[in-house]
């Protein structure tokens, strides 16, 4: 295993040049290429003013050398061995300890670095609420759908998924600023950014304004919770009658308190709730419908507790920051939940009724435990080979999603970059996206062995 570990990050290195060269290739063979002439093109300057531009982009960057030597130039400064650079641009002696440049963008005449360092941190925070999001949700739903085969929750999940897959993130981006951030119906959540510029001078955590707020939104919540987990223990027909019927009161209440709902808003909204807390209720995993059920009892009491403050409550830095990322991170998990639920559902089915698990059931263990211990492990095979993609899915996603959410991440850089023919930002991306790449399919290796002990690469 550690020879072949040593193998694979030894043969990363001439992947990323491949990389690295095909993309430097396209971007010198497109129309006009990188030129001081395309940079400056659209720039309302006068001729000398121009000439003279044109003139720093060729000392700067090197632009009038062949493409060989302008790619040969980047390689030497992005590696942490090779020449130095003189003044004059020249090269200079040869040395081990130079460190690593990834050169200063055209577009913002700033080091790479530091706008890869400002913009990585929010679309790795995306990721980060968006992966473990995407598998406890589809997870959690395949495996309800594969135990209950051909049952109201296998088909109605079914439909469900297929149309969250049938629907484009662009316009579900969409859709859900026109729907929950519009003031034509629910203005819950901000259209644009990550923080507010209000919530820069907030306090950390989030407070109300007395301590009797306080203290009725912390009885809201657990009331609520404590409803929500009782309703959840109930008798399975008790439970799906109760879910529904709470659907019913709250989306017809919802649908009645839109600006324009009308008469069609709170029937649908209603028959919806009634659909999703009913279905939810009656769960066989404890677990689902206690997380369900618990979870709207909570928001349900909290907006009841909401109703009878006396002050305003103050959302502060860390729940204003969460306020802003949660239609973008939906945005960018619904696909992958779509697409990882039905992939669960379909494996677990392939075990579930194999040789092993009869024999397992043969023996006397529980069905939780063949469940658990025996199929589910050997279903796992299929979810690690997605999670060898599942980041670099999401990187590429965030350009979408970043874009329609004016965040500005590494996703709105990369279109910024390749838009303004950013020789250094787009080569540096590339590189980046292409390490991650190839580390999550080394990772995937990896966890092949972990998962299947008869996978060796002795």
């Amino acid at each position: 295993m550690h020879a072949y570990i040593l193998r694979r990050l030894l043969l990363m290195v001439p992947t990323l040049f491949g990389i690295t060269v095909v993309v430097f290739g396209i971007m010198v063979a497109a129309p006009g290429g990188v030129s001081p002439e395309t940079l400056t093109a659209g720039q309302n300057l006068d001729p000398e003013a121009r000439k003279a531009l044109e003139a720093y982009y060729n000392r700067r960057y090197g632009l009038d050398d062949p493409a060989p030597v302008q790619y040969l130039r980047w390689l030497n400064s992005i590696s942490p061995v090779g020449f130095l650079i003189q003044p004059d641009g020249g090269l200079g002696a040869f040395s081990w300890t130079k460190g690593m440049d990834l050169g200063d963008s055209f577009r913002y005449g700033r080091p790479v670095a530091d706008l890869i360092a400002e913009r990585l941190p929010i679309t790795l925070l995306l990721n980060a609420l968006s992966i473990p999001l995407v598998y406890l949700v589809a997870v959690t739903v395949g495996l309800q759908a594969a135990r209950q085969r051909g049952s109201a929750f296998d088909t109605g999940s079914g439909l469900a998924l297929l149309a969250l897959w049938s629907v484009p993130t662009m316009l579900a981006g969409v859709l859900f600023i026109g729907f929950f951030a519009s003031d034509q119906y629910w203005q819950w959540f901000p259209t644009a950014g990550t923080l507010s510029s209000a919530g820069q001078a907030m306090t950390f955590l989030p407070h109300w304004g007395t301590a009797l707020d306080a203290l009725k939104a912390l009885v809201g919540a657990g009331l609520g919770v404590v409803v929500g987990l009782g309703v959840a223990r109930l008798p399975r027909s008790w439970r799906i009658l109760t879910g529904a019927a709470a659907g019913l009161i709250l989306g017809g209440l919802w649908g009645a308190a839109l600006p324009d709902g009308g008469r069609v808003a709170p029937v649908v909204l209603a028959l919806a709730l009634a659909g999703l807390l009913g279905g939810a209720a009656g769960a066989s995993v404890a677990v689902l419908r206690g997380v369900v059920l618990g979870g709207a009892g909570l928001l349900a009491g909290l907006l009841v507790a909401a109703a009878a403050m006396e002050a305003d409550f103050v959302r502060g830095y860390l729940l204003d920051r969460a306020w802003h990322l949660v239609l973008p991170v939906l945005t960018l998990s619904y696909g992958g939940i779509a697409f990882l639920a039905k992939l669960t559902r379909s494996s677990v089915l392939e075990n579930l009724h194999s040789d092993y698990a009869r024999t397992a059931r043969a023996k006397g263990l529980p069905e939780g435990e063949v469940m658990w211990r025996h199929v589910f492990r050997n279903s796992l095979l299929p979810l690690v080979t997605v999670a060898a993609t599942l980041l670099p899915a999401l990187l590429s996603g965030s350009v979408i999603v970043e874009s329609i959410f004016s965040i500005e991440g590494m996703g709105k850089l990369a279109v910024e970059a390749v838009t303004g023919r950013d020789r250094e930002l787009v080569l540096s991306i590339t590189l980046i996206s292409g390490l991650l790449t190839l580390a999550g399919y080394l990772l995937a290796d990896i966890l092949y062995a972990v998962v299947d002990p008869r996978v060796s690469y002795d």
